[in-house]
Order: structure tokens, then sequence, then C-alpha cells
């Protein structure tokens, strides 16, 4: 098992005294939590709890060592988890117009994360360069069923569907090289704008209609652009996940981003709203990345999820294999990081118990089909949802 710290250097560390001793103890941890035990799962809890109870304590002054503790927690804690189903199907585009800040390698591995832990994730590529295809391992050669026949040529959604191969339960859209076109043939198409979220809802109605299990969330990655192919996804989306890089230049297109998400709103799809943003390439060693991961959080306190990804070898090579680094290297410190958020994505979807109080009194619970319908009726406002 491989380890990694602060430092690229890392990676090479060999396990600790303690570390084999927690590995073995690890084994030991049920991989799946029964969802109708509710002993079994407070056992499992229980046990949990013991092994990290068992790790020493961080010492600050040693930062590898600190890692490889928190890495320990966050094994413990997220092996083997099964992430709460949504109320209903979550539809999130992950955009920034800035390029490099981390879109992509976002999109696949909360997508890998969120598919491991027994939910059912479509991703959309919807940038041209098809990075997403390639890191989730699947076909996208021109000529192959893609994102720009459902865009330009009205096909349906099903008809370029492909299953992950190392992940069951995840599939993907892929974008071929026609993408790269579809933003000039777009403009003379009717309903240019809103054809993606035409193609998505009968998408997950034709599903529904099947017989098969509904798709939990879907996630939409973007080009580095606010052209029509960012449009679309702004429109299909329902909420936005903003990656951003822990240094200067990312902060200064933020504002424009919102501008833009707020027309959006305003013009053609009034349930968008901005719900998360993740810190990504963080690197706690400089003040500067600090610095920009404090500002963040200070003006989006409740929006920015409290896990941030640091920079790290093994999420870079994961693309490389055709994989995402949750399958490619899972006990990096990478994974867990993006597991952990892929949590923290989770619980925010996690459906909430609602009661009423009768007319003679009596308290009773909603049941689920009311409590659906009287969750997304009203469309949620920018910072209503965003608590």
């Amino acid at each position: 098992m491989r380890e990694m710290g602060v430092t690229e250097s890392s990676d090479q560390q060999q396990d600790g005294p303690g570390q084999a001793q927690d590995r073995m103890s690890l084994r030991d941890v049920s991989r799946e939590t029964p969802v109708d035990s509710v002993s079994s799962s407070r056992f499992d809890q229980d046990r949990r709890e013991a092994l990290m109870a068992s790790l020493p304590e961080m010492d600050e002054d040693t930062p590898l060592a600190a890692q490889l503790t928190i890495d320990a927690r966050r094994r413990i804690d997220l092996q083997g988890r099964r992430f709460p189903r949504p109320a209903s199907t979550r539809v999130i585009t992950i955009a920034n117009q800035k390029g490099g800040v981390g879109k992509t390698t976002t999109t696949v591995n909360l997508a890998a994360g969120l598919a491991q832990a027994g939910l059912n994730v479509l991703v959309i590529d919807n940038d041209p360069q098809g990075n997403a295809s390639t890191a989730l391992g699947v076909e996208h050669r021109a000529g192959t069923p893609s994102v720009y026949e459902v865009l330009v040529d009205g096909a349906p959604l099903s008809s370029a569907v492909q299953q992950c191969p190392d992940l069951p339960s995840l599939w993907c859209v892929p974008a071929t090289i026609d993408l790269s076109g579809a933003e000039i043939e777009l403009v003379s198409l009717v309903s240019r704008e809103t054809r993606l979220r035409k193609a998505v809802d009968d998408f997950l109605a034709e599903r529904v209609q099947q017989g098969l299990e509904p798709i939990d969330y879907v996630l939409v990655d973007c080009p580095p652009s606010l052209g029509l192919l960012t449009v679309n996804a702004f429109v299909v989306g329902r909420e936005v996940l903003i990656p951003i890089q822990c240094e200067y230049y990312a902060l200064e297109g933020l504002s424009q981003l919102l501008k833009t998400i707020e027309l959006i709103k305003a013009h053609l799809n009034p349930q968008l709203h901005v719900s998360t943003i993740l810190l990504t390439m963080y690197d706690g060693r400089t003040n500067l990345a600090q610095q920009v991961a404090a500002e963040v959080r200070e003006h989006f306190p409740e929006q920015t999820l409290k896990t941030s990804i640091p920079r790290s070898v093994r999420i870079s090579e994961a693309p490389s294999h055709g994989q995402s680094v949750i399958t490619y290297d899972p006990s990096s410190t990478g994974a867990l990081a993006y597991l952990e958020a892929a949590r923290e994505v989770a619980d925010r979807g996690r459906p909430q118990p609602l009661s009423v109080q009768p007319v003679d009194g009596a308290s009773r619970n909603v049941s689920r089909q009311n409590y659906l319908a009287e969750r997304w009726a009203v469309l949620p406002s920018y910072q209503e949802d965003a608590r």
C-alpha cells in the first residue's frame, strides 16, 4: 500500500511500524453496510471509532506523519461506506471558465467516488477535448455515438451512453472531436440552449418507464469557456459545482462566472444555483494557497466543502491508465480526499425527515411520495438551497 504525504517524494515512503497493523485491522471492517440492519450498522460504526481511537495523535511538527495519520483516519471512516441516495436525481454542472483548475478531474473522481459508494451516476462529457471520457476508460474515437449527436442531431441520450469498465454503476456519455464544431452548428438550431436538458429529462423518464434503477447523480463536465456548450450545461443543471484552484488567477474569473450563472438563472433556468465550491490543487506549505482558501471560505462559507483536494502525483497519473484515481490508487491521499468530498456532496443531498401536525393533533410522518412532491414543488432560491 502506497501512501502520499504533502510532497511528491512521499509517494515512495514505506509503511510505518503501526501502518501494517492498521491495514490488517481494516480487513475486518465490513465493505457493505446492510441497509436494513440497524444493529450491524451500529456495530460497524463502533469498530470504526475504535480503530480511529487507536491511531496516534497528529504531530504538527512532522507534516508527513500528520498526513499519514489523516489518511489512516479517512481510510477507516470511508472504507465500505454507502452514501445516502438523494430524494430526486441531482444534476450538477461542474464549471469554471478558467482552464486547468481541475474541472474534469473533479468530475470523474467525484463520479467514481459516488458510484463506488453504491449510487448510480451518469457523467456527460460536454468538453470537446474528451478528457473525462479518457479518464473513465470509455470509447470516444471519431464516429462513436456521443454528446454531439445528442446536441446537434437530436439523438436520444441512451444511444450514446456507455458503461464505465471499472464501476458497473457509473455511465458516461463521451465527447468526440466532432463536438468542437458544435458551437457553430448550434447557433442556427431551434431551442439551442435547452437541447441537452430535454435529452437528459427524456433519458431519466425513459429509465423509469423501463423499470430500471433511477440515476442518482448526473455530472456534466464543461469546457473552459462560456459558449453554447457551457450554456447548455447550465440549463440542464440544477446545481453548479465550481472547482477553484488555490492560486490568485483562479479568483479573477469567479465574479464573471457568477454573473453568467445569475443571467442563466434569470432567463433560462430558475432552478440553477451554486451549491458547491471545491478547493483544488491545495498545497498547505504555501502562504498563497492558505490565503486563497481562507478568502474563498470567508465569502462562500455555506457552499465551500470542508475537504480540499491536494496536489497529487497519483491524481495526475490516473488518466494515463484510463482510470479515475479512486480505482487507480484507492489508498492514495488524492483518492481519499475526493472520496471524502463525494461524501460531503452526498450528505448535502440527504433526504430530511418531514413531519406534519394533522388537524386532530396526532403527529405522523409524511410518506416518501408526499415528501418528494413537497420538496420539489417550489423552486429553491440561491441562499435557501445553499443552506
